[in-house]
Order: structure tokens, then C-alpha cells, then sequence
């Protein structure tokens, strides 16, 4: 099989030597894949960038890609970048259209043929649109929610952000199971007693600004019990999360301040504006899931950076081992 002749991620790329906490996520989901490497379904991949993902998927060992729409659309697009994927599995869909290769990944799914969906180049609606259908979705008891792990240059440890992608204005309960996603995701990584900051525009509790309430209560949900080894704590400013020192400077005594594993965020506005910030202006990169599905989910952007596609496969590679 021909691989693209951009550097792996495994292999300390230019954007890796500055993210090696992303490598070494890389690597320890190569790891858990060395023996019998999990299928990823990317849901129709006829563009180049899918066709490029995947085959550098297969190539870093992290999973194995089983492309899912229509074979001369597929083959179409490995053609135009000359990538040799005769060897990857093509499951061909009765239809041409993104939603039967949706349609058609989620039955793979509940067939046990799939541990994770990757979208290709279909919309993201396309895709969801089968994974909460009531009937033959991948809905669980959980709400859907999405984390990014980031690895920042001014930061000391991945740091994850809930939720930017999928829940827009959050409200009490909703923002309770997207904290009870992303701390289960933190614990099946390893880290058993994550530190959570409930972030809003202010660190003290304002009637005015819910986001402020949302904290106070989400705080007292931890005290009794309900994220076993989580430490929550907020409501945070994001200078004070993000800063032990900007916490001391205003009087703070905290375990969470400027060492948090996880911050929640008030809503999607903030969250997707601080996600794009760590990128384009704090020169990070992240890896993302969908979370609370039967499997997890990677949703890609045509702006993604390949390290961050496949940080994000390795990401759902290790995630597949939790509880659904």
C-alpha cells in the first residue's frame, strides 16, 4: 500500500516535535492497537483529505480504516492524490447519497463491525442525523457531548474543553452530563482524579449571569458524590482557571486553579471562540471526540491539520475501552 508522503505523526513531525503530548497519545494508542487494531468506520471518504487520513490511519497503526460509501466515488478521490487503498476494506452503500454511507456505518455499528465513526466528507448533520436517529441511531443513556484534549505550548499537561462542538446553550442538566462524559474519557486515559473548572465571565457567584449558578450547583453535585474521584470546583474567569498565579493575585485558594485537567464551559459561543483561540493564536492542536454514543465519534474539519485527525483517531482508539 502507498503511503502520502507527509510525515507520520508518529514520527515527531514539524507539528509534532511542538505537541509531544498529542505523540505520545499517538503512541499510546498504538500500543493498545499493536495486537488487533480496531476498525474506525470513516463515513463516506471521497475527498482527498479523508482518502489522506486514512491512509495514514492504517499507516501510524492506530486503528484499522474501513471506508464506507460509494467505491467509485471513493476510488475516485484515492485517484486524484495517487494513493494506493486497494488494500484498506470498501464497504459500498446502495445509494450515492452521505446519508445512506451515515445510515450504513450506524448498522455496522450494532453489528459489532465498528469500535468508532470517523467523518468523511459528508456534513456533520449528515452524520449525526443517523447517530441520534431514535430508531437506528447509537444513542445510550447518556447525552451527546464532545471534548477536545488540547496540548498547548503554555500549558503543562493535555487540557480538555466541554463542550464546543455539540450543545449550544447549555442548560443545568445538560451541562452535568457533558461534565459526567468528558471526566469518564479523562479516567479511561489514565487520569483518575481529573481537575475540573466550571468556567463563566466572572469567579464569583452573580444571580445576573447563570453560568455563575450552573457553577455553584455543578460544584455541590461533586461534593455529593456524583464524579467519584473528580475534583470540581468554579465558578472560574478563564485567567484564573488557566493561571495559579492570576488565582493567587486575586485572593483564590484552590486545587483546580492553573492546573485544571478539564474546563466547562458556559456555552457554545465561548467555547468554540476559546477552542479556535488555543489554535490559531495559542498555536496549539487538540484532538476531539463526540462522546456518549454506543461508540465514539471523530468529527473533522477541512481545516483540521492531519496531526490533529489523527490524534483524534487515536483518541477514539483509546476511548473505546470505556463504558457506554
Amino acid at each position: 500500500m502507498t503511503t502520502s508522503s507527509a510525515s507520520s505523526p508518529a514520527n515527531a513531525s514539524p507539528l509534532g516535535v511542538l505537541h509531544p503530548r498529542l505523540l505520545a497519545l499517538i503512541a499510546q494508542a498504538r500500543e493498545q492497537a499493536a495486537a488487533t487494531p480496531p476498525a474506525v468506520g470513516l463515513v463516506y471518504p471521497c475527498d482527498t483529505l479523508a482518502i489522506q487520513a486514512a491512509v495514514q490511519i492504517a499507516h501510524t497503526g492506530i486503528a484499522r480504516p474501513v471506508l464506507i460509501g460509494p467505491r467509485s466515488e471513493i476510488y475516485r478521490a484515492a485517484d486524484a492524490v495517487e494513493l494506493d487503498i486497494g488494500a484498506f476494506e470498501v464497504v459500498e452503500t446502495h445509494s450515492a447519497a452521505p446519508a445512506a454511507a451515515a445510515a450504513h456505518a450506524t448498522r455496522l455499528v450494532h453489528e459489532g463491525a465498528l469500535a468508532s465513526l470517523m467523518k468523511g466528507s459528508l456534513h456533520t448533520d449528515e452524520l449525526m442525523s443517523a447517530v441520534v436517529n431514535r430508531e437506528t441511531g447509537l444513542r445510550t443513556g447518556k447525552r451527546i457531548s464532545h471534548a477536545f484534549l488540547f496540548d498547548l505550548p503554555r500549558y503543562h499537561k493535555l487540557l480538555t474543553l466541554a463542550d464546543c462542538v455539540v450543545n449550544i446553550a447549555p442548560d443545568l442538566k445538560t451541562k452535568r452530563d457533558v461534565l459526567g462524559n468528558a471526566v469518564t474519557l479523562l479516567q479511561t486515559l489514565g487520569v483518575q482524579e481529573p481537575k475540573v473548572a466550571i468556567v463563566s465571565a466572572v469567579e464569583s457567584v452573580n444571580p445576573a449571569i447563570i453560568a455563575t449558578l450552573d457553577a455553584q450547583a455543578l460544584v455541590e453535585m461533586a461534593q455529593a458524590g456524583e464524579w467519584p474521584g473528580a475534583v470540581v470546583e468554579g465558578p472560574f474567569g478563564f485567567d484564573n482557571a488557566f493561571s495559579a498565579v492570576a488565582a493567587r493575585i486575586k485572593g483564590m485558594k484552590s486545587q483546580v486553579a492553573g492546573n485544571a485537567d478539564l474546563m466547562i464551559m458556559p456555552d457554545l459561543n465561548a467555547s468554540n471562540m476559546l477552542y479556535k483561540s488555543f489554535v490559531y493564536v495559542g498555536g496549539g492542536e487538540c484532538a476531539g471526540l463526540v462522546l456518549g454514543a454506543k461508540v465514539p465519534i471523530v468529527l473533522t474539519s477541512r481545516a483540521d491539520s492531519l496531526l490533529a485527525r489523527i490524534a483524534s483517531v487515536a483518541l477514539a482508539t483509546l476511548a473505546s475501552r470505556a463504558p457506554t
